[in-house]
């Protein structure tokens, strides 16, 4: 069993360790399915075959010390210094190599409920959702707000809420699934969006916005124009950037492409049934729906709700719309 659970140890740390230097891409969920299915067969056979195995093996040590010392009483030798107690606890303590599977099942396990099923937390990488998410900001993303789905499959198993226009939603970035994006809702199955000359229209009405004071963006020490705008029950800022057009450069070649309309003023697409059109709060610079199409249901992970640390700034902590 050592040289099985070395092997075993030794793949995990070897997935790790190639996705770490990008040898290839890895799948989190995944390894932590297998870490848990691993360390729960470990943990039942330590809890009902080898933990017995060595309670038998110190019952048997403290049979054959009492029968040793009755034989040595009827000598007359009534002092006997055997160190039963030090020998029974080393024979019941657990090897190393049940330590480090069986030991750590009930953490992994814990970790993988609260991960697959409650919540789950990211990194925000990019700046596209400024000035609502900043990079650097660790988000938690409600699991079950749409829907429990099974860990590695994503399918879904309850049916949970509907996407709202301006929830901030976390989703498998469709070109490449293995990746999580995280943008707004702007359009629900159903909806005409249009984004023309850096004004958002749906199902023909015109999304009123704020102006606000300027936000200052440290990273490029620029400054923006900022404005509030209002979708459903989520009134959040954004960012435009007069500097860039306002039609959409280079846009892929995606599914229900042909629902969209693109022009130097910008885009006009129809959401198909399933499907979900986000896009990021910094508007001019969120590589989103515009230019890689829409999100189908089955590629929803959560709802984004909280900041829970920033390093460079702890007065980033707390919930977000």
């Amino acid at each position: 069993m050592q040289a099985l659970t070395s092997a075993v140890l030794a793949a995990f740390v070897g997935y790790a360790g190639a996705w770490y230097f990008g040898v290839f891409e890895g799948n989190f969920a995944l390894l932590l399915f297998l870490a848990t299915v691993v360390t729960g067969v470990y943990w039942l056979a330590e809890r009902f075959y080898f933990l017995p195995q060595r309670q038998k093996a110190a019952t048997t040590l403290e049979a054959q010390a009492l029968q040793r010392r009755e034989e040595l009483s009827k000598q007359g030798i009534s002092q006997v210094d055997d160190n039963l107690s030090e020998a029974r606890e080393r024979i019941l303590a657990q090897p190393w190599w049940l330590d480090w599977t069986a030991g750590l099942f009930p953490v992994i396990i814990a970790v993988f409920f609260l991960r697959s099923f409650l919540f789950e937390p990211f990194k925000i990488p990019s700046g596209s959702m400024i000035p609502t998410l900043l990079v650097g900001d660790l988000i938690l993303v409600n699991k079950f707000h749409y829907g429990l789905r099974l860990p590695v499959l994503n399918t879904k198993i309850t049916e949970g809420n509907k996407p709202q226009r301006g929830d901030v939603m976390v989703f498998r970035y469709p070109p490449k699934p293995s990746l999580d994006y995280i943008k707004r809702v702007v359009g629900v199955p159903g909806d005409e969006v249009a984004y023309l000359n850096k004004r958002l229209t749906i199902n023909g009405q015109v999304i009123p916005t704020t102006s606000v004071p300027e936000f200052f963006d440290e990273d490029v020490m620029r400054y923006f124009k900022q404005y509030e705008e209002a979708l459903g029950n989520h009134p959040h800022r954004l960012l435009i950037d007069d500097e860039r057009p306002a039609f959409v450069p280079g846009a892929d070649d995606f599914v229900y492409k042909k629902n969209c309309h693109y022009s130097v003023e910008g885009v006009v697409c129809k959401v198909p049934e399933g499907h979900y059109f986000m896009m990021g709060d910094n508007r001019d610079n969120s590589m989103d729906s515009r230019y890689w199409g829409f999100v189908p249901d089955k590629n929803i992970v959560g709802k984004a709700f909280w900041v829970w640390m920033n390093f460079s700034s702890l007065k980033r902590i707390g919930s977000f719309n």
